[in-house]
């Protein structure tokens, strides 16, 4: 039986080079989502206390009807049993 030969060719790539991107793990990722929400919620809640106190000082019954409907969204957890 006869050998057979396997010859290959090269031939240069004249186009653009790309650049393969690194993914970032599905763990990090989360866990910087997860991070940045959390530091989001909070810096809302307090801002929003801030001008609910600023309400309550200035007698604003209006304005402070307006942001306790706003903050009950935050604290809506910790009233359920």
């Amino acid at each position: 039986m006869k050998k057979e030969k396997v010859i290959f060719r090269y031939h240069p790539y004249n186009g653009k080079v790309l650049q393969a991107r690194r993914e970032i793990p599905y763990e990090i990722k989360l866990t910087a989502r997860l991070l940045l929400d959390e530091l989001c919620f909070n810096w809302n809640k307090e801002h929003l206390e801030a001008q609910l106190n600023s309400s309550i000082e200035k007698g604003n019954k209006e304005e402070f009807e307006q942001l306790r409907k706003v903050y009950l969204d935050y604290i809506w957890e910790s009233n359920t049993p």
